[in-house]
């Protein structure tokens, strides 16, 4: 997931140096999105893991 999210911003940061704003801001918001599901589930697979 994490990798996915670096790959999003990468893609974000070339489509910006290039200039394409709708682009590079749609790949920033898919990134910012599998970022924070990463820490959702990041979080959760610590606490699962201290129950068990």
């Amino acid at each position: 997931m994490l990798h996915y999210a670096v790959v999003f911003l990468i893609i974000a940061l070339v489509a910006a140096l290039f200039g394409f704003g709708g682009i590079a801001a749609g790949a920033a918001g898919i990134a910012k999105i599998l970022f924070v599901v990463f820490l959702v589930l990041t979080v959760v697979s610590l606490l699962m893991g201290r129950r068990g």
